[in-house]
């Protein structure tokens, strides 16, 4: 279930938020890319992608992979349009 107020909460600028490789990863889900993909991209574990989308998840207040992936496509349209 998404924080009702996840939207309005979240960072303009996620890189202030994110660590570089969450933000890494979360560009990569942004692609639509699996976990397993991600993973190879990166050379890293799925494990490891797993628990870097749980910390992205919690860190902008929400709870799935859709609604982080929209935040993070927002915060960027919103850069290109400033």
């Amino acid at each position: 279930m998404i924080d009702s107020g996840a939207h309005e909460r979240a960072p303009r600028d996620l890189a202030s938020v994110l660590s570089p490789r969450e933000t890494e990863v979360l560009d990569l889900a942004s692609l639509g890319l699996t976990n397993q993909q991600i993973a190879l991209r990166l050379r890293v574990t799925i494990h490891a992608v797993k628990f870097h989308l749980a910390a992205i998840y919690r860190k902008l207040g929400v709870s799935n992979r859709t609604t982080a992936v929209g935040l993070y496509l927002r915060s960027h349209q919103s850069q290109v349009v400033e």
